[in-house]
């Protein structure tokens, strides 16, 4: 999918100011008890998804999390497809007071790659 340059700046710039983590160790911080936190839409949720992971969009993230999370030193592994809507979510939630918020580097695309379902 191409980008405008625009909304391209704004995820890279999300990427720099949250922590990212490695597919490989995602089932390793979810032993620990981090929450995955899936932030595509509910349609793309239902195609696929990692077990056990929150659906919130990120179209109503702001609205949302609250409920879905309530404690906020929760940590949350946010992710998309691929990079951009998780680093987004995560430098949301971070801004929102989760300071445990990161997202899985390369998606839900990178994660599958490693552990295919």
């Amino acid at each position: 999918m191409a980008y405008t340059k625009k909304f391209s700046e704004l995820a890279d710039a999300a990427r720099k100011r949250v922590d990212a983590v490695a597919p490989a160790d995602v089932d390793r911080h979810m032993a620990a008890g981090a929450v995955v936190l899936d932030i595509r839409d509910p349609d793309e949720h239902a195609a696929d998804h990692i077990a056990n992971a929150v659906n919130v969009s990120r179209g109503k993230l702001e609205m949302n999390i609250e409920a879905a999370i309530p404690d906020l030193d929760t940590t949350i592994l946010c992710y998309c497809n691929v990079n951009n809507r998780g680093a987004l979510s995560a430098d949301t939630l971070r801004a929102m007071g989760y300071q445990n918020a990161k997202y899985i580097e390369g998606g839900l695309k990178a994660y599958r790659a490693l552990a295919p379902t």
